[in-house]
């Protein structure tokens, strides 16, 4: 395993690659900073953020690296949305993923991310808040729309740090 690779757009995806570098001793680079540190054909561990289900970079990380695990970061909780992730992203069945909740602070979106995200909250927001049978996790995510958060942490990392001591 050569590096563990990400991209990130309001931090949280980044901040889960260095805690994943931290715990397995490989170097963290951005997209990037990857095309200048790592070589196409070298195996890697990518993380990217979640946008209505697409893992941001997956595809061209993809195209230049072994990927040896997929860590796909949003707002939902972690280990879920793991079969709808994997079909959206066309993973293939042997290919490990693991979805990560981080967070969601509208202030660090920018161009049309922040104006896609408002459109949502608003819409999708809305719909939510007026659910009357909401799940604890449909909670977490209607929390973080209307008031921001970040739920990264270790304990997310349990199942990739598993799998990873496992190979």
């Amino acid at each position: 395993m050569k590096a563990i690779v990400y991209t990130s757009n309001a931090e949280t995806t980044k901040e889960y690659a260095e805690m994943l570098g931290e715990k397995t001793g490989l170097p963290v680079y951005s997209a990037s900073q990857a095309n200048r540190k790592v070589s196409p054909g070298d195996e890697i561990i990518y993380l990217g953020w979640l946008m209505a289900g697409s893992i941001k970079g997956y595809k061209e990380a993809a195209k230049i690296y072994r990927i040896a695990a997929v860590c796909a970061v949003g707002i939902r909780a972690t280990g879920s949305q793991v079969d709808e992730t994997r079909k959206k992203n066309k993973l293939p069945k042997d290919l490990p993923l693991f979805t990560l909740q981080g967070g969601f602070d509208i202030n660090k979106l920018s161009g049309v991310y922040k104006i896609m995200m408002n459109t949502m909250i608003k819409t999708g927001g809305k719909k939510l808040a007026e659910k009357e049978d909401r799940t604890p996790d449909e909670d977490s995510v209607l929390d973080m729309m209307m008031n921001g958060g970040n739920h990264v942490s270790e304990e997310n990392l349990e199942d990739v740090m598993e799998w990873y001591e496992g190979r």
